[in-house]
């Protein structure tokens, strides 16, 4: 683990504001597609090395692709949920850190879309349109749940507010811009308070140290009197109130990275075992690729990706509709979807990356191989948030429609 500790000293400079703007869907893919060849070739060393990738956050911010999501009118290619997911998927299957680290960034520019006032869209889409990148601070150790905050936001003498916390797992906040910080107001409403990285009193560190997703820097951000303007700050306690798509918007991106790594997983298993395992003896061949028993599994494994890649598709497709369309019946119908493709990809992903090790033999256990990170990273992604509970409400939808909570984690 790297002791790396961001004050406002030693901040990093704001990225520059010199990103190529996406003009639509087609253009987002390709891009991703490129970008997702680079990644590829060096993931594998930098999760060895855990070495973080400040290189590339520099080619996708300034590739443009974290402003696909920006509305037309504010210029920017308002892409599809699905070709959102498409993007991800791709990054991820490229090296699933990359494709984390913006995964908040896209559902906060979506939280500004929903609930940030004209001025602030204004501001932070010409931010998120110039390479920006938010990183979040969400989550809390130690309170009752998930959805416990103990960060509060309170009124300053100067008509702005005072932020004071403390935030875990952070992804994407030691190599952000803006930070995103969940905090309840002094009426206990959720709110978000978009801060600078520089801000004075904003510490943000490199402590995280999962065995998988090592190279995403989800570690700590410290708050102690942060001074935040009244207009950085936006009510997100109403996103809940009525139909809405905050939750599957989040959860999709989360089920692309899962569909990425076990692709990922699966080609790198498909090249060992075409050009490095050995045939078992008994099978008489002279190649591994032609036992048919490691076919048939590998037929197995096919299958099982492709249905996530499809469950995938569609889930993406149902946050389009709803978003054409935006009622009650379609918002509960989007995150059913979604929560299908999650609850499928996640045991799919984990399943698929312990099987590499099946197909392609002992020497695919090697160390300086590396090909364990695909199932350290799947396992340690896949704990975001239980797939047991979607199924309760994937079953409660099919039974006997009832619809979803709103609580955003769906």
């Amino acid at each position: 683990m790297t002791d790396l500790t961001r004050t406002p000293a030693q901040a990093s400079p704001r990225t520059p504001g010199t990103a190529h703007v996406v003009t639509g869907d087609e253009e987002a893919l390709a891009v991703a597609a490129e970008l997702a060849g680079r990644f590829a070739k060096g993931a594998a060393g930098r999760d060895a090395r855990r070495e973080l990738p400040h290189a590339e956050l520099a080619e996708l911010s300034a590739s443009g692709l974290l402003g696909i999501t920006v509305p037309r009118e504010h210029g920017g290619a308002d892409v599809r949920s699905a070709t959102l997911a498409e993007v991800v998927r791709l990054l991820a299957a490229a090296d699933p850190n990359i494709a984390q680290i913006p995964q908040s960034h896209f559902v906060y520019v979506n939280v500004l879309r929903q609930q940030g006032s004209a001025a602030q869209r204004e501001f932070f889409f010409a931010e998120v349109l110039a390479g920006r990148r938010f990183g979040n601070a969400q989550s809390e150790a130690g309170t009752r749940h998930v959805q416990d905050y103990r960060t509060r936001l309170r009124p300053d003498e100067e008509g702005g507010y005072v932020l004071d916390g403390v935030k875990h797992y952070s992804t994407g906040a030691l190599f952000a811009d803006w930070i995103t910080v969940l905090a309840k107001d002094p009426a206990d409403r959720l709110v978000v308070a978009y801060v600078p990285a520089g801000a004075p009193g904003l510490t943000v560190v490199d402590d995280w140290e999962g065995m998988g997703q090592r190279t995403t820097a989800s570690g700590t951000v410290r708050l102690e009197g942060v001074r935040v303007p009244a207009d950085r700050v936006v009510p997100h306690h109403l996103t809940f109130t009525g139909p809405q798509l905050h939750g599957a918007h989040a959860q999709l991106l989360h089920a692309a990275i899962d569909v990425g790594i076990a692709r990922a997983a699966l080609t790198e298993a498909a090249e060992f075992v075409r050009t490095r395992s050995r045939p078992w003896f008994e099978s008489g061949l002279d190649h591994a690729a032609d036992d048919p028993l490691t076919i048939q599994r590998f037929g197995e494994l096919e299958v099982s990706v492709r249905a996530a890649e499809a469950l995938l598709g569609e889930a993406g497709r149902a946050v389009d509709r709803a978003r054409e369309h935006l009622d009650d019946e379609t918002a509960a119908a989007a995150s059913i979807a979604v929560a299908t493709a999650k609850a499928f990809a996640d045991p799919a992903a984990v399943q698929v990356t312990d099987a590499l090790f099946e197909v392609s033999g002992t020497r695919s256990a090697l160390d300086s191989l590396n090909l364990h990170r695909h199932w350290r990273n799947a396992r340690t992604h896949t704990l975001h948030d239980p797939v047991r509970w979607k199924i309760q409400h994937i079953g409660r939808y099919a039974l006997n429609r009832t619809p979803p909570p709103r609580h955003g984690l769906i």
